[in-house]
């Protein structure tokens, strides 16, 4: 929680991390210990566990809070801690956020109400209602309408972020950027945007966010962390060749539906045990396997070597 009172400071390139389950589906919390120390070793500035990479609607309230705690507890205030917390339901989000705040998270992500389609007036609602129950841990929107059938509107977002002292931001995961920007003019440069499409990670840097929140750190934790580097020392020729030298694994984490291809390569790499996803998610086909080995050849430059 070193970065709680200032989240000003939450900036970056923040690890999507994978959950990691036993050959038996179980909860792996030893190959899971690992994924944070491959993080930090390798230079990420935030860490992160329980977005869509993590399949949280596959996991049990008690195993996602045993998840929060062991990712808390691994990164130690080496780099901040922002893991998501929502739900669908709103007992489970105040669960789970209460579990972030005492694993010491320095912010945490809360997905919009999935399922449902709630209205604006619903979302901002919702929100209000988490930030005032956690008035001392800055709350962050995850907009991902491609999961959630919802869009947080930027009229909302700047509602609820010149209205509730704790709301500090969003993360984009909409290929509409014009969302993005649109948000960061309603509230202002202050506001923490973070990226959580891949190939806009670098876009976004470029009209004011904050950072971004990857899956493919999770094969290059490095290469993304030199990206947003290279970016604010004005290296952007160095920046550009990264983005694009990224593309391959870009790719290869969207073969199948991830964290499928992901978690496949991973357990490659000795740094889980087991590349098992939960159902209805499948291991990667023989045909996707083949895929996914052409890219990461291709990629190879850029994934961060197990240590």
């Amino acid at each position: 929680m070193r970065w709680r009172s200032s989240p000003g400071e939450l900036r970056g390139s923040v690890a999507a991390l994978v959950t990691p389950f036993t050959d038996g589906g179980e909860l792996d919390l030893a190959s899971l210990d690992r994924l944070v120390r491959y993080q930090l070793d390798h230079g990420s500035h935030g860490v992160s566990i329980g977005g869509s990479t993590g399949e949280p609607s596959s996991q049990s309230i008690a195993e996602r809070a045993a998840a929060i705690r062991a990712v808390g507890q691994a990164v130690a205030d080496r780099a901040y801690f922002m893991p998501g917390t929502g739900s669908a339901k709103l007992d489970e989000t105040l669960e789970l956020t209460a579990v972030a705040a005492e694993a010491g998270a320095d912010a945490v992500l809360v997905i919009t109400p999935y399922y449902v389609r709630p209205t604006q007036e619903a979302l901002y609602e919702w929100y209000r209602t988490v930030a005032r129950e956690f008035p001392d841990l800055p709350i962050v929107a995850y907009n991902v309408p491609t999961r959630t059938a919802v869009d947080i509107a930027p009229e909302t977002v700047r509602r609820l972020y010149t209205e509730i002292d704790n709301f500090v931001g969003i993360k984009e995961t909409t290929h509409d950027f014009q969302h993005a920007s649109r948000v960061i003019q309603l509230c202002g440069p202050d506001v923490l945007v973070w990226s959580g499409i891949e190939l806009l990670c670098l876009p976004l840097l470029a009209i004011g966010g904050a950072g971004f929140i990857s899956a493919t750190a999770n094969l290059a934790p490095a290469a993304h962390a030199d990206l947003y580097r290279a970016w604010l020392a004005g290296d952007h020729a160095e920046a550009q060749r990264i983005h694009y030298g990224l593309h391959p694994l870009v790719d290869l984490l969207f073969v199948e539906t991830n964290p499928g291809p992901s978690k496949w390569v991973l357990h490659q790499m000795g740094l889980i045990a087991s590349a098992h996803v939960r159902p209805p998610l499948v291991t990667p086909t023989a045909a996707s396997l083949e895929r996914i080995g052409s890219l990461l050849k291709a990629g190879a430059p850029f994934v961060s070597p197990a240590r």
